[in-house]
């Protein structure tokens, strides 16, 4: 009688800022993934961290050569270190997680379990957010603006937490826009998708590098790389501005010519100029926004580069001819 094999799970963390919490991360997720039963690796991407966050990885390797390390040359930001895991994956299920523990590593057994069911992406849903309530409040917001603009229901509960299917990854792998959501990305894949109901627990270091500044930036990038609605609506308020601008010249020509009134105002014609000219560069700007996008695009630029790798990862070339792209470079 053959034994069933067993499914290997990957798991991608992106690190930045959390280095005490890593040894406590690797031992939690090893420990729930053999009460599975399952083989695991866990790919640790060191997005620049300003700790020692490398050094741990590499003692964490040490140890345990299912433990792999990517060290970017640089902070391309968690979604682009989130791509640099998932083009190194071999794993039958992929798990994306956060490395500072508010995403509990005991859920992968729900997670995966739910998706034994015939689902390709279960996504863990965190239905009381442990984060602080400005962050919670932006984060809504940017989730409603984010809809507002391209037209789809989105779930703030929701974040990376995650486990896909293999070819699901490999979909993934495929998308090689410099904008880069995870989430987004692999709901937009479609495939057979549910979520599930989760703890999600305090932040155990540091504090999250999502300010206020970098939380606009995000939402800015989602938006223009998902939605042309601001374009479309530039060209509504232009359309209405120079309706509502013929209607007061008529307005205004008919008591010059009917009423015999001379029309006054210095005042008012400097205000509407400023005010069409601020309407103008506004308009500008959101269009300008676009072509930055499409320029940064047209340079062809990697997602990211590859300082060091510790583990055997899939080799470079296989996974260029896999993604059909040569937008994976490496300085090791």
């Amino acid at each position: 009688m053959e034994n069933k094999r067993t499914d290997l799970i990957s798991v991608v963390i992106p690190v930045y800022g959390c280095e005490r919490c890593l040894v406590e991360l690797a031992d939690r997720i090893i420990q729930t993934i053999q009460s599975i039963p399952a083989d695991y690796e866990i790919i640790m991407v060191n997005d620049a961290s300003p700790d020692h966050a490398w050094e741990t990885i590499l003692k964490l390797h040490q140890k345990d050569k299912k433990i792999k390390g990517i060290n970017l040359s640089r902070n391309f930001g968690q979604h682009h270190a989130i791509t640099a895991g998932l083009d190194f994956t071999s794993g039958d299920w992929v798990v994306v997680m956060d490395c500072d523990l508010q995403d509990r590593p005991e859920e992968i057994t729900s997670l995966y379990e739910r998706a034994q069911d015939g689902y390709d992406v279960v996504f863990a849903q965190r239905m009381q957010r442990r984060d602080r309530n400005l962050k919670k409040l932006s984060s809504k917001a940017f989730y409603k603006v984010y809809d507002y603009f391209t037209g789809k229901k989105t779930d703030a509960s929701i974040a990376n937490y995650s486990i896909s299917r293999k070819k699901v990854v490999e979909s993934f792998r495929t998308l090689r826009e410099q904008n880069r959501y995870f989430p987004f990305f692999i709901q937009w894949m479609g495939y057979q998708q549910t979520k599930i109901e989760v703890q999600h627990d305090a932040r155990k270091e540091g504090k999250s590098s999502y300010q206020l500044k970098k939380l606009f930036a995000l939402a800015t990038d989602a938006i223009v790389s998902q939605s042309n609605k601001p374009l479309r609506l530039s060209i509504g308020v232009g359309f209405l501005m120079a309706f509502a601008s013929f209607i007061y010249a008529l307005y205004l020509f008919s008591r010059y010519f009917f009423l015999d009134e001379t029309v006054q105002g210095w005042t008012s014609v400097m205000v509407s100029i400023f005010f069409i000219g601020g309407l103008l560069f506004f308009q500008l700007g959101i269009i300008g926004l676009y072509l930055g996008k499409i320029f940064n695009e047209a340079k062809n630029r990697p997602i990211y580069l590859i300082k060091d790798i510790k583990g055997e990862v899939p080799k470079k070339e296989s996974m260029e001819k896999e993604t059909s792209t040569k937008n994976v470079y490496n300085l090791w």
